[in-house]
């Protein structure tokens, strides 16, 4: 469940919901399941860091912060909790954080995941 996967031939991503049989097809081609990655090994920084505020939590990515140039930049982070999902957008220029207010939500936070547009998913679990 909230799997994504991607089209090799124009890129697109979908988020899978809820699992079922059949193919995933985009182009005439089955979709590609993306993998998460969980370990930074590189100098950039891509993990996302989860700090709790009052209202919720921010989430930053990197414990240095990622570039946020166009030709390299996080586009999105998603939380995924128990009983909710979020997801906010960002754009280059912005700085790779957000905070995501959970109020009375009941449930926790399972797992935060971010989009890299040069270095793909990576996750970080709560």
């Amino acid at each position: 469940m909230l799997s994504l996967y991607s089209c090799s031939t124009c890129g697109k991503m979908i988020l899978v919901v809820q699992d079922g049989d059949g193919t995933l097809v985009c182009h005439d081609h089955p979709m590609t399941r993306v993998e998460e990655k969980s370990s930074d090994a590189g100098k950039e920084k891509h993990l996302p860091v989860i700090e709790k505020t009052p209202a919720g939590i921010r989430v930053k990515v990197g414990s240095v912060p990622h570039p946020m140039e166009k030709e390299h930049y996080i586009k999105w982070i998603e939380v995924i909790g128990d009983t909710f999902l979020y997801t906010a957008t960002l754009k280059p220029g912005e700085k790779p954080e957000k905070e995501f207010f959970l109020g009375n939500l009941s449930g926790q936070v399972k797992k935060v995941r971010i989009n890299c547009n040069v270095h793909g998913i990576w996750a970080n679990k709560s």
